[in-house]
């Protein structure tokens, strides 16, 4: 196939709690090829995280650079904690000691860079695909509605050091995660649901007094009509942007990697 931009190409890989998506971008942040979808296997230690991807990459053309966004406190490529690859069976099962270990101050970027032999650029996911979505004007608040809650926040264009807000408590001393979850969605039903949604943005707002509130994630679209149109000045943007913003995140971090 004829290349029609000039610059790299760019393995984008997003990683959530339940499915792994990669595929394959130009300059232009197109996609070359049909993006591939593998679902998590649990128990899931960093060296069958690898596997997997190198077995995605393997069924894709060759690119000369990866992103890789996945769930968790991320620093400079190593992984400080991430909540549900730790666990047995998947997302709120019980955490395994030797996972934890082996997850813990896991150099992430510098593995996938030996294994693949190009650069690799590792994030939270919320800020991978906040960096394709932002307009880089004033204090922007990315949020995602999945597995759990991810959140990425930039401000003129610069990305923030990461907070695990979902982390934090949010009511009865339940945290957002707790609350906004993949599991409470489907325990309550959309509505009640989204009604969760719309208090955790209320609560949110004070805290961070973002200037544009971008919403996304599998779930965005779960929010009910009723409830979207009392978030104010919300911009709801694809899921695919985990993905697809794969490229834009190497200029979105000035330096930062």
């Amino acid at each position: 196939m004829e290349r029609k931009t000039q610059g790299p190409l760019t393995l984008g890989v997003d990683c959530g709690g339940g499915g792994i998506k990669a595929t394959v971008l130009d300059a232009d942040s197109q996609q070359i090829a049909p993006a591939l979808r593998e679902p998590v296997p649990y128990p899931l230690p960093p060296t069958k995280l690898i596997s997997i991807v190198a077995d995605m990459a393997n069924q894709l053309p060759p690119a000369d650079r990866i992103t890789l966004g996945m769930p968790g406190m991320i620093r400079h490529g190593v992984v400080v904690h991430t909540p549900h690859y730790i666990c047995r069976s998947g997302p709120r099962t019980k955490p395994v000691p030797d996972l934890v270990e082996q997850w813990r101050d896991f150099d992430m970027a510098q593995a996938l860079k030996e294994r693949f032999g190009v650069p690799a650029l590792v994030l939270n996911d919320a800020e991978v695909a906040a960096a394709g979505i932002v307009s880089g004007q004033g204090l922007e608040f990315f949020m995602t509605l999945g597995t759990g809650l991810g959140t990425a926040l930039v401000d003129n264009g610069v990305l923030s050091p990461h907070l695990e807000i979902s982390h934090a408590p949010m009511r009865w001393g339940l945290t957002f995660d707790d609350v906004l979850g993949e599991h409470e969605r489907r325990r309550l039903g959309d509505s009640a649901w989204s009604r969760r949604v719309l208090r955790a943005i209320e609560l949110l707002f004070p805290v961070l007094r973002w200037d544009t509130l971008y919403i996304g994630g599998g779930n965005a679209s779960r929010i009910t009509p009723v409830v979207r149109a009392r978030i104010e000045n919300a911009t709801f943007v694809p899921n695919t942007a985990g993905m697809s913003s794969g490229v834009q995140a190497w200029s979105f971090l000035n330096g930062r990697s």
